[in-house]
């Protein structure tokens, strides 16, 4: 195994430290760092940048032939740190102990280290791991923050207050669809200079205020979370084409929010994500989707298309349809289908 040690502030340390230790170059511009990767120890880049008021971005992307470890190792309070794993595993232990912490895709974790202890990253080789390391200086941050930090959930509060590192901190999560969101648009960013550091400071604050509402929502029981998971998001799919494949026999919102493992408050919001709309109304467009299919496509009777996409009611069947056509289903069937 290779390992790399590193200074942890400021974050153009580590991109210096990094780029020695592999004898490369790398690059400055507009205070932001980028080393690529050579090709006798992979492929890919790691690129920091700091802004004001004690917040920092690190940006890995990285493919090693080897397993790697860097070692964040300096006689100084680290910075508190927000993992976001894009792809691939992170795996992260505090220098003082011996415990691997898995970061796996779509997953975050909030470390803080103790005292002057460090932290180790360890990449494993051939596999590309994307992952996104917001970076809090909390002396800096508190004093930048401090009237908006005091409102914060008590634990959080107490971590972005403990500006000594007094105790470790570590939580683990699926970090949400809207901070996915953000971390593609971080990823699809072209432009440089200025605006790309404007750009990236802003979408760090997003991250970080998408983050204290995902904690708060993690907190809650089960039955009560509201934020979908990117995790999830396969979930949601899955129910869609669940409907889809039987829509004569369409299950009740619970039981597909039971076959999902999804409580009914996260399969309605990740309907409403992903499809913009309810799972009723869904269900509604898909069975009259079917119908009309059906009407223009087979000599199947008005009773037995009503009977095919799981309904009872004729007549609730003609008005609903004639609500979306503005026809009704037998005048439809005359004029475009010829039957």
């Amino acid at each position: 195994m290779n390992s790399i040690q590193v200074n942890s502030l400021p974050l153009k340390d580590v991109i210096r430290d990094i780029a020695t230790i592999l004898d490369i170059p790398y690059t400055e511009n507009c205070d932001e760092y980028l080393l690529e990767l050579p090709a006798s120890v992979g492929k890919g880049s790691i690129r920091g940048i700091n802004f004001e008021g004690g917040l920092g971005l690190v940006q890995y992307d990285c493919l090693f032939k080897e397993d790697m470890e860097i070692h964040f190792i300096v006689n100084n309070i680290h910075p508190l740190k927000f993992l976001y794993t894009v792809s691939g595993t992170l795996e992260h232990r505090f220098e003082n102990e011996e415990d691997l912490h898995e970061i796996n895709q779509y997953q975050n974790a909030i470390v803080a280290s103790s005292k002057h202890n460090g932290h180790v990253l360890f990449f494993k080789a051939n596999q590309r791991v994307k992952v996104n390391s917001l970076e809090i200086e909390r002396e800096k941050f508190q004093a930048k923050m401090e009237c908006d930090i005091n409102s914060l959930d008590e634990d959080l509060l107490q971590l972005f207050k403990d500006i000594k590192a007094s105790g470790s901190f570590y939580y683990n999560g699926n970090y949400s669809l809207n901070i996915a969101g953000i971390l593609d648009e971080m990823s699809e960013f072209t432009s440089e200079n200025f605006m790309r550091k404007l750009f990236l400071e802003g979408m760090a604050y997003q991250i970080l205020t998408h983050q204290i509402l995902q904690y708060q929502d993690d907190r809650m029981d089960e039955l009560s979370r509201l934020l979908l998971r990117s995790s999830e998001v396969k979930q949601i799919h899955l129910v869609a084409n669940l409907i889809e494949n039987n829509i004569s026999q369409i299950p009740t919102v619970e039981n597909l929010a039971r076959e999902a493992g999804l409580n009914i408050n996260k399969l309605q919001e990740g309907f409403k994500k992903l499809y913009g709309d309810t799972v009723n109304n869904y269900v509604q467009k898909k069975r009259l989707d079917t119908a009309y299919n059906l009407l223009t496509k087979t000599d199947l009777t008005i009773s037995e298309i009503v009977n095919a996409i799981g309904l009872s009611s004729k007549s609730y069947f003609s008005k609903i349809f004639k609500e979306k056509y503005d026809i009704s289903p037998s005048e439809f069937r005359k004029k475009y289908s010829g039957k």
